[in-house]
C-alpha cells in the first residue's frame, strides 16, 4: 500500500521545476527501467509483483526503497495511457561535455517526442554526447524518457548556452547545419569528427547559431513538382547520421 504523499510526490515529477528541486525524474515500463537499471541507482521503484518476482537480483540492495504496488496504484502513480508493470525514480544526471569524436547539438527543438526520438536516433548510430540549448525542451521529461525507449541511459546530454559553446571551438572545428540553403549532403564530404547541429521544429536553425556554422548541409527532396517544405526535425536528424556513418565506413573499407 503506497500512500497519497507518494502519489503526490512522483506526479510532481512531471513538472520541471520539481524534478530540479528534488533532483529525480521518471522512468517507465519494462524497457526503459530495466536499461537505466543498468547504468544508474535508482531512488525509488513502485513495481507489481510479477515484475518484482522476475527481477529480485537486480534489486536485492535495496529493500527500502522497493514498493510493491496494484495495478489500480501504478495507474495513479503513471504518466501512461496503459502503465507498464514498473515505474522508478532515479537521481538526475550531472554530466559535463565530453571529448567525443561525433556529437549532435540540439537549437531550441520544443516537442518532447522528437527530442526523445533523436535520443533514440544517437544511440543507434553510436553518438554518445547530445549538446542541448538552454531553450531546448528538458531531456527529463517523462514524455522525453519514454520516447528514447531506454537510449537516454547511454547518451550523454548536457544543457548549455549553445552559442558560447561554439565559440570555444577551434575556428577550423567542422559545425556542421541542415539549412535549406546548404550544399547536398550526398555530394559533400563529410568527416569522422565533428558537430552535427539541428534547428527548432518550426524556425529550424537560429540566425546565431547560422553564423557559426561553417559547413551547409542540405537533404535533398526527390520530387519534381510540389512536395513538404520541410522535414521532421528526428527524420532529418536521422538521415543526416545515417549518411555520417555509411560515409566513414565506406571509407575505413
Amino acid at each position: 500500500m503506497i500512500s497519497k504523499n507518494q502519489i503526490k510526490f512522483v506526479r510532481q515529477l512531471e513538472q520541471k521545476k520539481y524534478r530540479r528541486r528534488e533532483g529525480l525524474f521518471v522512468a517507465e515500463g519494462t524497457k526503459v527501467v530495466g536499461d537505466l537499471l543498468a547504468h544508474y541507482q535508482p531512488h525509488s521503484v513502485y513495481a507489481t509483483e510479477e515484475w518484482l518476482a522476475k527481477n529480485t537480483s537486480s534489486l536485492s540492495h535495496l529493500p527500502s526503497s522497493v514498493f510493491a504496488v496494484t495495478d489500480e496504484e501504478l495507474r495513479r502513480l503513471s504518466f501512461l495511457q496503459h502503465p507498464q508493470q514498473v515505474l522508478a525514480l532515479f537521481p538526475l544526471p550531472t554530466m559535463a561535455a565530453a571529448n567525443c569524436p561525433l556529437s549532435i547539438a540540439l537549437d531550441g527543438i520544443q516537442d518532447p517526442g522528437n527530442l526523445g526520438t533523436i535520443i533514440r536516433i544517437a544511440d543507434w548510430f553510436g553518438i554518445e554526447q547530445i549538446i542541448c540549448s538552454e531553450d531546448t525542451v528538458d531531456a527529463w521529461n517523462p514524455k522525453v524518457v519514454q520516447a528514447t525507449m531506454g537510449s537516454i541511459a547511454r547518451v550523454n546530454i548536457i544543457y548549455i548556452n549553445l552559442s558560447d559553446f561554439l565559440d570555444t571551438l577551434p575556428s577550423d572545428y567542422p559545425v556542421y547545419g541542415t539549412l535549406l540553403d546548404g550544399d547536398n549532403i550526398y555530394t559533400q564530404p563529410l568527416t569522422p569528427h565533428g558537430l552535427i547541429v539541428m534547428g527548432n521544429e518550426g524556425n529550424g536553425i537560429s540566425p546565431e547559431i547560422r553564423q557559426k556554422i561553417n559547413r551547409r548541409l542540405f537533404i535533398p527532396s526527390y520530387r519534381t513538382d510540389d512536395t513538404a517544405d520541410s522535414l521532421n526535425v528526428a527524420i532529418a536528424t536521422a538521415i543526416t547520421c545515417a549518411e555520417f556513418r555509411r560515409r566513414n565506413m565506406t571509407a575505413a573499407h
